[in-house]
């Protein structure tokens, strides 16, 4: 084992490496530089160490710390020297203590595992740094999301208690420059987290960078439970250790519970603990929607009872009613909260306690918070908010989350050796997934996956085609959530068809972004924040939403075997998506091709044709590909239905023998735009575009991937050049797989060369500024199929990585990306596992990361439960029932509960 030993002076590193080789042991001094930032001074130690081949580091004089081993204090300031060189080199740190406590194998063992299993930030951070902290460590259940903010913090610059609800919408209009603009957005909710203490009845402490010494926040992903260490010195001197524990309950999942513990470290006297619930608050999330009306919220009444505090309150157009309740108990007397002088003080509700402490004493609070609203509750609100209250306890909802997960990871876990990180933020990807969603299960929340989760106000917390990537992984592991997300589309189907019609077409035309009616929700509109002016927005023509929700219903069926739901809601939804599609097509007579025009593809940033008097484009790749796919799967699907189904679903849906004849034709005849060489078109004249000088743009800008913005600051248009945001063309190849691709386009006449997908990657790569997160998992999926990892891995660490380290400059800050924890997850077990479920047949083709020893997951298939343990050379499989599935070229059939190994 290789070692690095870091021994920290007053404005240096002292490192120390003990290679295993003859060379002997090196050491050297890293200068902590005072003018650089920790970031600076944490990169230039990366550099010097990412020479060395190093398994583990050693802290020989860490401080000592309640909640992590390897803090250090240099050039006055505390670092956790430990989390950074995990996250810089992908190793474990522990401290000498810890090795002198343990052995230095056991200290390093416990490191890895707990690193796996906690998402940790040291440090207090300002402005959309912490904001982004916050949306990771949202504590939810899928009824609420609560960010993970400091409970003492009101929104502000740099925190933002941010609260909401499943499905809770509200839609305002502002007059803004002369236009009247209408918003729909998913709604915060009044701040109910809020907490806080004061010594000698003195003002609640709120959170100050001058009172704060030490902040440390861990989510523990085995119980869903966020820890907050804080320890503060106010100016008055009194020095206190706050620690914080929230948590959602899975069970009652109108619950979130907080523990509150206080140590009054060098005083005795007086302690106080508020409790509040804020009505006040506004959508303040996402900076550029300030201009507009935001305040969503009307309370309607306050109240308090022994102990219990509640605040009622209406949403302003959708005239939602929703009541939050809170608990305080703990020691001491309970106490009327002194009249608050603050504005809005009339749209809060306080209730506080007091206690005599002593030093070095622990005195510890529960609140206790609730949540009911008129969308999924009958009868009084505030009467059933009063009841739940008196059921709920930190211990009983702490029970429920830690019950609730054992059973998620025990099912949906996956786990990666050799590669600490990748295990880590695969687990916080699971976690959010499922954080986010699961409540709406019990079916009675009418919700589904939004693009940002519960933590966070970006897309305006609106439905788009995100969840094609992220349904797939609820399929293959929850079933019954699954269909329950998918009966939300299923209940806006005469929306869709509304859409439809009142756009002059047949069927159901589902909407790009979809919030509580099924209505679109696109703006018209949209501000470039580089010009400062209004840019027309066509976003709304991103008509594969609804060959997305098609795919999802079909690849749902196929995975789960559920012919229930395709007899009674899936064909009625894929003919009347059909439908739509056959009516946006027009026959050539001249070379008999079909085209569907008046459409954007995935990419986004082109919208129409240079100069063109009309929007859209024609003949967009993606869209005419998956279409032609959707046709198809039709046919095969009614073969599988009885013919009283068909007969009942096609006298609803108006499908006729002359509408299925149609259906093949433009299947076998939609026109795709292919060069000489093989280059499948993105769209009909994209080969006209002319290049862009990216180098150029790099070097004068920087950050290009919002290519557009920075096309039309300088009054030119992405219309009118190849360049794309992210995977369009080739997004079919990511749906379903070459050999499919392959299919369908012989069957529209199309023969590519040999070598196609290779020059098509490379072709796109080249024109591609990953504007989207969704972009680089795409691309690292067709390029581990194209047979370069190297490539794939760089690509797949930048979309693991991209919440985490908030690549894009402060979008994690209005919410973690939904989408891409879902591609990146799926990335893990079907392309580099090689575990494909999604097709027809189960078949295995590992393409093991070098960065990686082994994967260990488990899928649900048609009822049947595999469980597989592969690495670089063997494929282990379990299945609880008797199966059968393909590894490599190799037919395999499985006894119940017999594992086997395939060498591949």
């Amino acid at each position: 084992m290789k070692i690095i030993t870091l021994h920290v002076l007053d404005d240096s590193l002292e490192v120390s490496y003990h290679p295993t080789d003859q060379t002997g042991e090196r050491q050297f001094i890293i200068a902590y530089n005072s003018e650089q930032t920790i970031g600076e001074n944490l990169e230039n130690l990366r550099l010097k160490l990412a020479g060395l081949d190093v398994d583990a580091a050693v802290v020989d004089n860490a401080l000592s710390y309640p909640f992590s081993d390897t803090v250090v204090g240099i050039n006055h300031q505390r670092i956790d020297i430990g989390l950074a060189i995990t996250n810089m080199l992908n190793i474990p740190v522990v401290s000498k203590q810890a090795i002198a406590d343990q052995g230095l194998e056991a200290a390093l063992a416990t490191k890895r595992d707990y690193l796996a299993w906690h998402l940790d930030y040291y440090g207090q951070y300002q402005g959309k740094r912490n904001y982004g902290q916050e949306a990771m460590l949202t504590v939810g259940n899928g009824f609420f999301g609560v960010r993970g903010a400091y409970t003492e913090a009101h929104a502000d610059a740099d925190n933002y208690p941010g609260m909401y609800t499943a499905g809770l919408y509200d839609q305002l209009t502002t007059n803004l420059n002369g236009r009247q603009v209408t918003n729909e957005d998913l709604v915060n909710l009044p701040n109910a987290q809020a907490l806080s203490f004061g010594v000698d009845h003195q003002n609640p402490f709120q959170i100050k960078a001058a009172d704060i010494q030490d902040i440390y926040r861990s989510l523990d992903l085995h119980t869903g439970t966020l820890i907050t260490t804080m320890l503060v010195q106010l100016s008055t001197g009194h020095t206190l250790q706050i620690k914080t524990s929230k948590v959602a309950n899975f069970k009652d999942w109108h619950r979130l519970a907080i523990r509150y513990s206080i140590t009054p470290i060098n005083f005795a006297g007086s302690l106080q603990v508020y409790s509040t619930i804020d009505g006040s608050v506004v959508n303040g999330n996402v900076a550029r929607y300030n201009a507009f009306d935001q305040r969503h919220l009307r309370v309607t009444g306050t109240s308090q009872q022994p102990d219990s505090i509640f605040l009622e309150a209406q949403t302003r157009s959708s005239h939602v009613d929703l009541t939050l309740g809170a608990h305080l108990t703990g020691p001491g007397e309970a106490l009327t909260a002194p009249s608050d002088t603050r504005p809005n003080a009339e749209q809060q509700v306080r209730q506080m306690r007091s206690v005599d402490v002593q030093p070095q004493h622990t005195y510890t609070f529960e609140k206790n918070v609730v949540l009911f609203t008129s969308r999924e509750t009958t009868g009084n609100l505030l009467s059933a908010a009063t009841d739940e209250l008196q059921q709920a306890s930190f211990a009983d909802t702490l029970a429920s989350s830690t019950a609730y997960w054992q059973k998620r990871w025990a099912d949906a876990d996956i786990q990666i050796s050799g590669d600490i990180t990748s295990q880590k933020l695969t687990r916080v990807n699971l976690y959010h997934l499922f954080s986010a969603v699961q409540a709406i299960r019990s079916g009675k929340i009418d919700a589904s996956i939004n693009a940002r989760g519960l933590d966070g106000e970006a897309y305006r917390g609106h439905v788009f085609w995100d969840e094609m990537f992220d349904l797939p992984v609820f399929a293959l592991h929850d079933p019954k959530l699954t269909r329950q997300l998918l009966m939300y589309r299923y209940r806006r189907l005469p929306a869709a068809k509304q859409n439809a019609q009142a756009a002059g077409y047949a069927g159901a035309m589902f909407p790009w972004q979809s919030g509580e009616h099924g209505d679109e929700q696109s703006q018209v509109t949209h501000l470039n924040p580089l010009t400062n002016t209004w840019d027309p927005d066509y976003s709304s023509l991103q008509r594969h939403v609804s060959l997305a929700i098609a795919y999802n219903v079909i690849l749902y069926c196929r995975i789960t075997g559920d012919t229930d739901f395709m007899a009674k809601y899936g064909l009625e939804m894929l003919q009347e998506i059909g439908q739509f599609w056959l009516s946006k097509t027009t026959l050539n007579n001249a070379n008999h091709r079909y085209t569907i025009d008046k459409v954007m593809g995935p990419d986004e940033f082109h919208e129409n044709y240079p100069n063109a008097d009309t929007t859209g484009l024609a003949n967009n790749a993606y869209t005419n590909l998956m279409v032609t796919w959707l046709f198809n799967q039709l046919k095969e699907i009614r073969q599988t239905l009885t013919p009283a189904t068909l007969k009942a679903v096609d006298q609803k849906t108006q499908v006729t023998a002359e509408t299925r004849q149609q259906f093949a034709a433009v299947s076998h005849h939609l026109k795709l735009d292919i060069s000489p060489d093989g280059i499948i078109g993105q769209f009909e004249g994209y080969f006209k575009l002319p290049q862009l000088d990216f180098t150029k743009y790099r070097q004068k800008y920087g950050d290009i991937s919002r290519m557009d913005r920075i096309l039309k600051a300088e009054g030119k248009t992405p219309d009118a050049y190849q360049v794309a945001k992210q995977a369009d063309a080739l997004m079919v190849l990511y749906n379903l797989d070459a050999p499919q691709v392959a299919d369908l386009l012989q069957q529209l006449g199309y023969e590519l060369p040999h070598h196609a997908l290779i020059q098509n990657l490379q072709y796109y790569l080249d024109r591609t500024t990953h504007g989207s997160t969704l972009s680089r998992i795409v691309y690292a999926a067709l390029t581990a199929m194209a047979g370069n990892m190297d490539q794939s891995w760089k690509l797949f660490s930048q979309a693991l990585f991209s919440d985490y380290y908030d690549i894009q400059g402060g979008t994690t800050a209005e919410g973690i990306h939904l989408g891409v924890m879902g591609a990146v997850t799926l990335m893990s077990t079907r392309y580099y596992a090689g575990v494909d479920a999604l097709g027809e047949d189960l078949t295995v083709n590992p393409h093991l990361p070098q960065a990686w020893d082994a994967i260990k997951f488990s899928h649900l298939l048609r009822g049947t439960r595999y469980t597989f343990a592969i690495d670089h050379h063997h494929v282990t499989v379990t299945a609880d029932h008797a199966a059968t599935l393909k590894i490599g070229q190799q037919p395999v059939s499985l006894k119940p509960n017999v594992p086997q190994t395939i060498t591949y």
